[in-house]
C-alpha cells in the first residue's frame, strides 16, 4: 500500500500567485499578448484594443477597504448583471468590472452611481488611498486608517471622478511608523512623541525580552529587574519613538491621546517613469490624532493639493514638482511651517531638503 502511495504523483500545492488565466474575462484571454493600443473614453474607463479587433472596457469604481458581506454581494450582483461576473480588485481597494460589450459601459456606471460607488481613480486623478488595517483588524495601530481614508475622500471625491491634476495622485495612510502603507505622493501616518510607558507587571508573562532588546534599531532597550521581576527599561535620551517594541510587547504601550500624532510626508514614488523612485519627505509633523473626521490632516492635504494642481506642470508628479520648485518654495506656496526637525543632518542622506538648500553639516 505505501509503495502504491508514493508511486502516484502529489497534487502540487497552491502557492504563490495563482493562475490568472481560470479568471480571465474571454476577450482578455483569447487576445494575450496581442494587444494594439488602449485610452480612456472618459475618468474611470480604459477601453483596450487588440490588433484581432477585439475591444474590452474596464470600469474602474471606488470602494472602502473593509465591506460588509451585503456590500460584496451587491458589487457581485452588478457583475453578474453587466460583466458576465468578471470582476478584479485593486490594491488601492478599487473594484474593476471587464466589459466586452460597449452597449453596457453606460448603464453599468449608472448602476455604480446609484448605489453609491463612484467611477474614477484613472489618469491625472487622486487614485484611492492605499491605507492599511486600522483599528478593525490590526493589533498594534495609532490611529485608526480606514477613518482618515474615509474623511480624505469625502473631501477629495470630485478629484476622484475628474482627470484634472497635473499627473496621478497616489495617497497613503498607514495606522503606526511601520509605514505598511508604502511611499506615496502624500503619506499620513501616525507619529508617536514619547518613549513607551512600561507595564512591568506583564512584562515577564507576555514580553520574549531578547527579541525585544534585539527590535530595538537603536538600542535603547535592555533587560531589567524592576520590583523583582524581570522587565525592561529604555533609554529615553536614545529611544527615537519608532514604536518598534510595540508588537512584540504589548504592555511597552507607545500608543496614547498624549503620545500619537499624526505626520503628513510628500513626495514619495514607485514608479520610475521619467525619475527614479523616490522616499516621501516630512512636510508636517505633530497634527492632532483627532478622530472621527481628523479636520487638521484633511485641511493640511487640501492645502498641498491645491498648491500642487496650481503650479506643478503636466505630467509632472508631486516628487518631481519639489524638486524643481524645490523645498523652500513648496513651504512657501503651501502655507506650512518649515521647522529645524525637517532638517536631515544624516551625512550620508541623498536627495533629502538640505540638498536643495546646499546646506551640508
Amino acid at each position: 500500500m505505501k509503495d502504491e502511495v508514493s508511486s502516484k504523483p502529489r497534487t502540487p500545492d497552491e502557492v504563490g500567485v495563482p493562475d490568472p488565466f481560470q479568471y480571465m474575462h474571454p476577450v482578455m484571454k483569447s487576445n494575450y499578448g496581442n494587444w494594439d493600443w488602449h485610452d480612456r473614453p472618459r475618468p474611470g474607463v480604459l477601453r483596450h484594443v487588440s490588433k484581432s479587433g477585439d475591444t474590452i472596457y474596464t470600469i474602474r469604481a471606488g470602494t472602502q477597504r473593509q465591506m460588509d458581506v451585503f456590500t460584496i454581494r451587491k458589487l457581485c450582483e452588478i457583475g453578474d448583471r453587466f460583466a458576465d461576473g468578471h470582476v478584479r480588485f485593486t490594491t488601492r481597494s478599487n473594484i474593476e468590472f471587464l466589459v466586452a460589450d460597449q452597449g453596457k459601459v453606460a448603464p453599468l456606471i449608472d448602476e455604480l452611481d446609484r448605489e453609491g460607488f463612484p467611477v474614477g481613480g484613472t489618469g491625472a486623478s487622486v487614485s484611492m488611498i492605499s491605507h492599511t488595517q486600522g483599528w478593525l483588524h490590526c493589533d498594534i495601530p495609532g490611529t485608526d486608517a480606514s477613518g482618515v481614508v474615509k474623511g480624505l475622500m469625502d473631501m477629495l471625491h470630485s478629484e476622484f471622478t475628474q482627470e484634472k491634476m497635473p499627473n496621478r495622485v497616489r495617497m497613503t495612510t498607514s495606522c503606526c511608523q511601520i509605514n505598511c502603507g508604502g511611499q506615496g505622493d502624500i503619506a499620513i501616518n501616525v507619529q508617536y512623541t514619547k518613549p513607551p510607558k512600561i507595564n512591568h507587571d506583564l512584562v515577564a508573562n507576555v514580553c520574549e525580552r531578547p527579541a525585544v532588546v534585539a527590535r530595538c534599531p537603536v538600542a535603547a532597550i535592555r533587560p531589567a529587574m524592576v520590583n523583582g521581576k524581570p522587565s525592561l527599561e529604555i533609554d529615553e535620551k536614545k529611544c527615537v519613538c519608532c514604536g518598534a517594541c510595540y508588537p512584540p510587547c504589548p504592555p511597552m504601550q507607545i500608543n496614547g491621546d498624549d503620545s500619537t500624532k499624526i505626520a503628513i510626508w510628500v513626495g514619495g514614488k514607485h514608479s520610475n517613469a521619467r525619475t527614479k523612485p523616490t522616499f516621501h519627505k516630512l512636510a508636517v509633523a505633530n497634527l492632532p490624532n483627532n478622530a472621527p473626521h481628523w479636520p487638521e490632516v484633511k485641511a493640511v492635504v487640501r492645502r498641498i493639493i491645491e498648491a500642487y494642481k496650481e503650479d506643478a506642470k503636466h505630467w509632472e508628479r508631486m516628487s518631481e514638482w519639489i524638486e524643481r520648485i524645490g523645498w523652500k518654495r513648496f513651504f512657501e506656496m503651501t502655507d506650512l511651517a518649515f521647522t529645524k526637525h525637517h532638517l536631515d543632518t544624516w551625512t550620508g542622506s541623498r536627495k533629502t531638503m538640505n540638498s536643495s538648500a546646499h546646506i551640508h553639516f
